[in-house]
């Protein structure tokens, strides 16, 4: 997108206000460069993790630099995929679209809200791609891997979040993890099977992407895992440490009086404070990726004090929201929904639609393609009102 001169003078304005050394979240919506897919993997291999030259020290920091108009890089096919994935979010009146059609309508924390302000799982995606664009561009890394592999990690998410989750992978033999669901779904199940057509970097950073409760930078980095990959694990914490706080107290679960005063005074009293202070601290923290400086091995990391206050954070969430969230009536409810399709899609398996039929997990993938509702209306044809506790409105 070619920007005015104007325009691009209220975001540089904007940056500046922003306190922004770097980029920033305002700095990633300004530029969008028309770029040209390639496809010839050597030029992959080389261009995985991009690095500034002498003849270019401001790249990461100024997003309109000339440089980076009409550039071509390597992983724009794989971004291009994801984005017309994602963008096709629509549903169907059946539920019997691929995967990544869904996204709309399934569970972030709070399950089948009726309210149009809370979290999905595609608005999660977007803030998360849109962050993990912004840290790359600052450090000079590949903002198309990044942004290719933040679209695509949470394809493989069940309805009802991480509730539907842990029943499918406590049900299911071979086990079940959204993230390599996720994988799954662009490489097997995508385009009537086909799958989608994705370097191994970005499929890596989708299968590498999840956490587990802990440490927000986990215990360990994934063997091998690129830069751009190690920033869509942290971008997604970022994004949705902040937007479940929101939608917390949609709900009332929580009130500001609620959250640790010492988190808060580190990380900020307000939503987009508080992500400006994680991003710019992952940013800095993290400079050793631009191949400025040659004493350090470059990783995506932090302060230690951003770290115990975006754990101490992480921990109070878990505590009062996402724990309580699991275990309340609606999180049995929809252990019940998940339960009661994965038997009876396993006892009447001409029941799955043609599309999931030819699977080596036929069950699984259906289930997990499916969106909260369209779970909840066939759960209701086979046992009516088990979904009663949904139809209670939340405000």
């Amino acid at each position: 997108m070619n920007l005015s001169n104007l325009t691009k003078s209220v975001f540089r304005q904007a940056q500046d206000e922003w306190h922004g050394e770097y980029p920033g979240i305002i700095g990633s919506l300004a530029a969008h460069e028309a770029e040209t897919p390639t496809t010839n993997s050597a030029q992959v291999a080389q261009n995985c993790s991009r690095h500034r030259s002498d003849a270019d020290l401001n790249y990461a920091r100024n997003p309109f630099h000339p440089t980076r108009q009409n550039r071509a890089t390597p992983f724009v096919s794989a971004q291009k995929s994801l984005i017309r994935c994602a963008a096709s979010f629509s549903g169907t009146a059946t539920g019997s679209s691929t995967p990544c059609r869904s996204g709309a309508s399934k569970t972030q924390v709070f399950i089948a809200p009726t309210s149009d302000h809370y979290v999905t799982r595609l608005t999660h995606t977007l803030e998360v791609a849109q962050i993990a664009r912004t840290i790359a561009r600052a450090l000079d890394l590949n903002e198309d891997l990044a942004e290719a592999i933040a679209l695509g990690h949470d394809l493989g998410h069940t309805p009802f979040g991480h509730v539907g989750e842990k029943l499918l992978d406590d049900l299911d033999p071979a086990g079940f993890r959204h993230a390599e669901q996720s994988l799954r779904t662009v490489e097997k199940l995508e385009k009537q099977g086909k799958g989608l057509n994705l370097t191994s970097q970005v499929r890596q950073g989708i299968v590498s992407h999840s956490k587990p409760r802990g440490d927000v930078l986990g215990d360990s980095v994934p063997k091998g895992l690129l830069l751009e990959g190690q920033i869509c694990r942290i971008s997604d914490a970022v994004a949705y440490l902040n937007h479940d706080l929101g939608d917390a107290f949609r709900a009332g679960a929580l009130r500001e009086d609620d959250l640790p005063k010492g988190a808060m005074k580190t990380l900020g009293d307000r939503h987009s404070l508080r992500i400006h202070t994680m991003v710019s601290d992952i940013v800095e923290n993290s400079w050793a990726a631009t191949g400025e400086t040659s004493d350090m091995a470059p990783s995506i990391t932090m302060s230690l004090e951003i770290r115990n206050a975006v754990n101490e954070l992480r921990d109070f969430m878990f505590e009062r929201v996402y724990v309580p969230s699991d275990l309340g009536k609606e999180g049995q409810a929809a252990r019940n929904i998940v339960g009661l399709l994965y038997r009876h899609l396993h006892e009447n398996p001409e029941q799955i639609p043609e599309e999931y039929r030819n699977t080596d997990r036929p069950v699984v993938d259906y289930i997990a393609g499916m969106t909260d509702h369209f779970a909840m209306h066939v759960a209701e044809d086979i046992q009516p009102d088990i979904a009663a506790v949904f139809r209670m409105a939340r405000p």
